[in-house]
Parts: C-alpha cells; sequence; structure tokens
C-alpha cells in the first residue's frame, strides 16, 4: 500500500484540482446554509478543509526524508555578508 500512496495522492490532487472550478455554483446563491451562508461559500470553505487534510497526507506520504537527513548531516553554512562576525 506504501507504493501505491503517492499515486493515489497524485490522483486526490488532480480530482481536487477539477473540484475547485466550481462552475455549477456560479450564478447561484441559494439555498442559504443555517440560514445566512451562500451555498457556494459553504462549498468552498469545506473544499478548504479538505485541501488541508489532502496537504497533511501528501507531507506525511511523500515529503522527501532523503534531503532533511543530508542537510542535517551536513556541515552548517558559512556566514553571508549581511551577517556581522562575531568578535573574538
Amino acid at each position: 500500500m506504501r507504493k501505491k500512496m503517492p499515486y493515489l495522492l497524485a490522483l486526490a490532487v488532480v480530482v481536487f484540482y477539477g473540484l475547485h472550478q466550481d462552475f455549477w455554483f456560479w450564478r447561484q446563491a441559494d439555498p442559504l446554509i443555517l440560514g445566512f451562508i451562500p451555498i457556494g461559500l459553504f462549498y468552498h470553505a469545506l473544499y478548504s478543509i479538505a485541501v488541508a487534510g489532502l496537504m497533511w497526507l501528501l507531507v506525511r506520504y511523500c515529503w522527501p526524508v532523503h534531503l532533511e537527513e543530508a542537510s542535517e548531516s551536513s556541515e552548517p553554512p558559512l556566514p553571508t555578508r549581511s551577517e556581522k562576525p562575531t568578535p573574538s
């Protein structure tokens, strides 16, 4: 399952991209959710929560850990011109 996860998440990104183009609520404000929230705004609020969950999954399963390990084992970078040298 671990090997399939990046492909499933890539498919989910494509699906979410398609769902973001919500042309079905463009010209419609009814029904009002909870009596005051237009349906398009409510849709985007739920969409934003779902995308945040997708981003969590992407970081959890597709983050390039080998790059972090390489940067942690390397030497610290040399100071740049903007950094003032410490007096010895």
